[in-house]
């Protein structure tokens, strides 16, 4: 059994890059809700553990290398977001994993549609749609096994 924290971590974490992902090279506004869901701060205005747990992830990723921005606003998102070029490269790099899990068969498909379905954003996209901690784990991991190489 794994720590939920740690799960939760891993999750952000592609879900952060497949938003930017989304915008690049467009910087963006990154708002916590949009990654972790809605939150509801207490009677102080003191948002929930989770809520601090998903922005200090994007503080981490950008403190890593994966994200720049431009300032915060408040703990409530990251402004003038966008991936680096680490992270871009990463993302966009065919994933050893898509060798290993091919989601696309390479018989019936142009060239350009086999590496797009290979790329680690497609593998995070395809975890994250099938909901799977272990996927999501296992891929953000390579990402960063990889991110030890570039």
């Amino acid at each position: 059994m794994t720590d939920i924290h740690i799960d939760d971590f891993y999750k952000d974490v592609a879900r952060i890059l497949v938003q930017l992902y989304l915008y690049f090279p467009k910087p963006a506004q990154l708002y916590v809700e949009d990654i972790s869901g809605p939150d509801d701060p207490d009677e102080f205005g003191l948002h929930s553990d989770r809520h601090n747990a998903c922005f200090s992830t994007m503080i981490w990723l950008a403190d890593s290398g994966y994200v720049r921005f431009v300032d915060t606003i408040r703990h409530e998102a990251l402004d003038q977001a966008v991936l680096t070029q680490k992270a871009f490269t990463l993302l966009t790099t065919r994933s050893e994993l898509a060798d290993k899990h091919p989601f696309v068969s390479e018989e019936n498909n142009p060239p350009s549609v086999i590496e797009e379905f290979s790329s680690n954003v497609h593998q995070i996209r395809i975890a994250l749609k099938n909901r799977s901690s272990v996927q999501i784990r296992s891929i953000v991991q390579h990402l960063f096994e990889q991110a030890k190489h570039h």
